[in-house]
């Protein structure tokens, strides 16, 4: 049986529908794996009503969970979005098919939370270690 491809981006409208959350797929990572992220238009910032802090938690198709490990973001440079990686651990396991991801936002005491599903790439192939032969 085949599964349908999910795009690799994946996009949700945001905070009360003013920004728009564009999910950029999932990395492996030894220890945990990372899913990048763009904002559009870019999240305010202190001045602007608070600072809004994105928290994730995450579950694979096999039933494993997953715990918000941080991350980080930023302005871009021309100040059009917001670029940020979340990250979470531990690694998922080379079986994993794909990810149910929620993303919660909070700011001002509120949370705003969205839920989608990314699929997850192939586990890099093990590379074989080499013995060295005795003396």
């Amino acid at each position: 049986m085949s599964r349908k491809p999910r795009p690799v981006t994946v996009t949700v409208r945001v905070l009360g529908g003013r920004h728009e959350l564009a999910l950029r797929g999932v990395t492996r990572q030894d220890d945990s794996f990372r899913i990048g992220y763009t904002i559009t238009p870019p999240l305010p910032d202190d001045a602007e009503g608070g600072t809004v802090l994105p928290v994730l938690e995450a579950e694979d198709d096999l039933g494993n969970e997953y715990s918000d490990r941080g991350g980080a973001y930023g302005t871009s440079d021309d100040g059009s979005h917001t670029d940020g990686t979340l990250t979470a651990q531990p690694a998922l396991p080379e079986g994993a098919r794909s990810v149910a991801v929620r993303v919660t936002f909070l700011r001002g005491g509120e949370e705003y939370s969205y839920e989608v599903a990314l699929d997850v790439p192939p586990a890099a192939p093990q590379r074989a270690k080499r013995v060295s032969p005795g003396p």
